[in-house]
Parts: C-alpha cells; structure tokens; sequence
C-alpha cells in the first residue's frame, strides 16, 4: 500500500466550507476501488492545519484518483480557502502488510 500525507493549512474564514468540501471528495474518494482509507483530520492545537490521510492499494491508484472528477472538483473549489500551498509525502507500507521485513 501507499499512504500519502497531505498538510493543507487553511485561511480563518475558510475552515468550515473547506471541511464540507473535503468530506464530500472524501466520501466519493473511499467508493474508488483503489482508495483503502482516505481520512480528514484537523490539528487540535491549531484548527486551520489539516491533514488528509490518503491509503491506496497500489502506486498507480494515486494516479488514478487525480483523475477523478470529484478530485478536480475538490481541487478548484479549495483552492483559494489554503492559505499557502499544500504538501504531500508518500510513505510505503511496512506492517501490517508487508511481512519481508521480518
């Protein structure tokens, strides 16, 4: 699996219409057969950091989400309400799952 990152931090008057955007690109996004998990997470300590926890199946099936038209919706509609540029990292799986390590 793929897990990938994503550190979006939002503008002060945008928090609430930025949530329901991406609950709904969240709720299409785990329909995809290639999407494991896709989270939304809020900073306790600082409500205008994000973090969406994305899991995907396999490697291709980030590329595959990108090209949704829920993806791009989110992606346009978001776009202004970040008050700076969002990152992602992507990390492998290790456990559970992927047992060579052992």
């Amino acid at each position: 699996m793929t897990i990938v990152h994503v550190d979006i931090h939002v503008k002060p008057e945008s928090v609430r219409d930025f949530v329901r955007a991406t609950i709904q690109n969240a709720r299409a996004s785990v329909q995809e057969p290639g999407i494991a998990r896709f989270d939304v997470n809020q900073d306790v300590k600082d409500p205008l950091h994000f973090v969406l926890v994305e899991v995907y199946r396999k490697p291709e099936d980030r590329a595959a989400h990108r090209t949704t038209a829920h993806y791009a919706a989110w992606r346009d509609a978001v776009a202004d309400m970040m008050a700076e540029p969002r990152t992602g990292v992507e990390f492998n799986n290790v456990f559970p799952g992927d047992e060579g390590w052992s």
